[in-house]
C-alpha cells in the first residue's frame, strides 16, 4: 500500500510544470485559439485578419478572418 503512495508523489513530482515554464498556460490559450476558429501567428496577423487574443506570451498572436 505504501508504494502507491511512493508512485502517486513520483508522477506528481514530473507532472507539475517547473517554476516560470508556461506549458500548461501556453497549450489552453492555443486550444482556446483553435476553439475560437482561429490561427496562431508567429509575427502578425494577416491582411483580411483579426487579432483575437494570444497563443503565447512571447507576442504569438491569435488570429481569424475578419467578419463581414
Amino acid at each position: 500500500m505504501r508504494l502507491h503512495y511512493l508512485l502517486f508523489a513520483f508522477f506528481l513530482l514530473f507532472l507539475v510544470p517547473a517554476p516560470g515554464d508556461g506549458f500548461i498556460l501556453k497549450g489552453l490559450q492555443k486550444f482556446f485559439c483553435r476553439v475560437r476558429g482561429g490561427r496562431c501567428a508567429v509575427l502578425n496577423c494577416l491582411a483580411k485578419e483579426e487579432q483575437i487574443g494570444q497563443c503565447s506570451n512571447k507576442g504569438r498572436k491569435c488570429c481569424r478572418r475578419k467578419k463581414k
